[in-house]
């Protein structure tokens, strides 16, 4: 009778709770039995693992063989327990003394040939395990990725058999360090705003909400540059923070999206389409296996939703809470997992269903019922917490032939990154995510501008959500700047941006 605990990793969520592999051998008819609430890709390993240990020349023990994942009472996916469960029988077997095992964590599929395969959250996994101050082993494939998260060093082998001779000392792997040029963020935008002609006043919108990570909503005819300059965003923002990085990346693990260590700390671009499901969007799945949805995808980045007022009403209340919180609770009957959703949202729609009110051509031929119908899809605590909304209009002739096409996404950038590095330095945050204490304290106002901003909402009638919103783009505008206090001016222009699609006048 024998018996021996390997560590490793499981994928819950956004996070990657410790499992122990317990191997026991006994008397009895030859059985391999897999106990712990594996999913069907784990109970499968117990074929691919008595293979590989044959094909490796190890032999499979004719003994009765059960292995436990534990804790018991936590659901088990994909193919990772392979090579802890083929250690664990190594170990269990005597092939491999049990104490070498102990300051160990192990994952990675094995092939029936014996080859490791990449597995899906190493780079999540990586930082548990370092956290824990364990060693850790994955297939070679998986060491790039992993390494991000165990900056001192991982091991990767292509082998089971190079595995057992490396904790037996007959070849040592060499560690897997993180390369000097995968330290670097890499900013790659889609469209630089030097490409858009004309619509300053837009840019200069875009910039605020970049500079502050505020939320945005568009509103303009069909063809004046809505989704354009919602594309320019990931080009003026600052890198991912290593902190968001690894959320991020433990995100795309749950859903089983490949992550390229070059690109990690891209901030992320997703813009799905208003045909999007319930299930897509916030999350989701059947029986214990609950994906992220874009929300979460988008987690430190940006959610696009072009045709903003194509959606379904209840789809856009349902970003009410995430919009608040930076979280989602994806719930079945006997689950929970709850993921970040810290995104900055920018909306794109038209200003009716024909896309043309309010043109100088009178082009719009939209009934009253049907524009209704269309604004009411905005429900207001909806657009409440919108910070900055902002109507485009029609482009001239003169505009689109302008010579001079402006600044590029690089200068915006760096004022971008200038505003918020002063904002990290004061209150170790971007300004979207201050709260009402904090804007007292490092967001004053001048006399003049706190007589502006409760005028501006006693007029507008503004929920105190929406006076705090102000507030915090005026911080913004203000960083932008270089201004220590709020002024006047910074509460000007950003009620500029929110009371009725820039129809505020200060005087």
């Amino acid at each position: 009778m024998a018996f021996t605990c390997v560590y490793s990793r499981a994928l819950w969520g956004a996070e990657t709770p410790l499992v122990r592999v317990e191997v026991h051998l006994s008397g009895g008819l030859p059985q391999f039995n897999l106990v712990g609430l594996p999913e069907a890709e784990v109970r499968e390993s117990r074929d691919r693992v008595r293979a590989a240990l044959n094909h490796c020349g190890f032999g499979f023990p004719l003994q009765r063989v059960t292995v436990n994942l534990a804790p018991a009472e936590l659901p088990k996916h994909s193919s990772r327990y392979d090579l802890p469960i083929a250690i664990g029988i190594l170990a269990a077997f005597n092939h491999l003394p049990h104490a070498l095992l102990e300051n160990w964590e192990f994952a990675g599929e094995l092939g029936l040939n014996g080859d490791l395969c990449a597995i899906h959250g190493a780079l999540p996994m990586a930082v548990a395990v370092a956290q824990a101050g364990h060693w850790l082993m994955v297939a070679r494939a998986s060491a790039p990725e992993a390494v991000h998260g165990y900056p001192a060093g991982v091991y990767g082998a292509t082998h089971l058999r190079e595995v057992w001779d490396h904790l037996t000392s007959r070849s040592l792997l060499p560690l897997v360090h993180l390369e000097p040029q995968d330290r670097a963020a890499v900013i790659m935008p889609e469209i630089d705003l030097a490409q858009i002609r004309g619509q300053s006043q837009a840019k200069r919108v875009l910039e605020i909400a970049a500079g502050g990570r505020h939320h945005l909503l568009l509103v303009g005819p069909p063809g004046v540059g809505k989704s354009l300059l919602a594309r320019c965003l990931p080009g003026i923002c600052t890198p991912m923070t290593g902190t968001e990085a690894l959320a991020l990346a433990a995100i795309r693990a749950a859903h089983r999206e490949t992550i390229d260590p070059s690109l990690w700390r891209v901030r992320p671009f997703r813009h799905p389409h208003h045909s999007v499901t319930t299930a897509a969007l916030m999350g989701g799945g059947h029986g214990t296996h609950l994906h992220p949805g874009e929300v979460s995808l988008a987690h430190g980045g940006t959610l696009h939703l072009d045709e903003l007022g194509e959606f379904p009403t209840h789809l856009l209340d349902m970003l009410r809470e995430p919009l608040e919180s930076g979280q989602v609770a994806v719930s079945r009957a006997a689950h929970k997992v709850i993921y970040p959703a810290r995104f900055q949202l920018v909306g794109a729609m038209n200003p009716c269903p024909c896309g043309y009110r309010g043109h100088p051509a009178g082009r719009c031929r939209c009934t009253q019922p049907q524009l209704e119908r269309y604004t009411r899809r905005l429900s207001g605590p909806f657009l409440d917490r919108i910070d900055l909304q902002w109507e485009l209009p029609s482009l001239t002739a003169e505009e689109l032939m302008a010579e001079s096409p402006g600044e590029s996404s690089g200068v915006v950038r760096q004022r971008v990154i200038a505003a918020q590095e002063r904002q990290h330095e004061r209150q170790g945050m971007t300004n979207e995510g201050l709260g009402s204490d904090a804007l007292h304290r490092v967001a004053p106002l001048s006399a003049q501008a706190k007589k502006l901003l409760l005028r501006a909402a006693d007029h507008y009638e503004l929920s105190v959500r929406a006076v705090h919103r102000v507030w915090r783009v005026a911080r913004t505008i203000a960083d932008l700047g270089m201004d220590e206090g709020v002024s006047e001016s910074a509460i000007a222009e950003a009620l500029h941006y929110r009371t009725g699609f820039g129809k505020f006048n200060p005087s």
